[in-house]
């Protein structure tokens, strides 16, 4: 699934990835390729995603996400 993190100064993240957990505001979620489409907003917290073996952390204060098609937009 390809990823993007998008801040207003710049572009935090872009690339391929396994899973992406995210803090709904419904509370956390995860997505993995071949998720559904879905637009949803997002509270404080931390988005962790996972490329292989590796995580990285992105600590955001909001923000809306979009899946379609294997993309994922995080505007943040």
């Amino acid at each position: 699934m390809h990823l993007e993190i998008i801040t207003l100064e710049k572009v935090l993240f872009e690339g391929e990835v396994d899973s992406v957990k995210l803090p709904g505001t419904k509370g956390s979620f995860e997505a993995l390729n071949n998720h559904a489409a879905i637009i949803s907003t997002l509270d404080e917290g931390n988005i962790v995603v996972k490329q292989g073996t590796e995580k990285t952390n992105f600590e955001i204060k909001s923000g809306i996400v979009e899946i379609l098609k294997n993309k994922m937009i995080v505007l943040a």
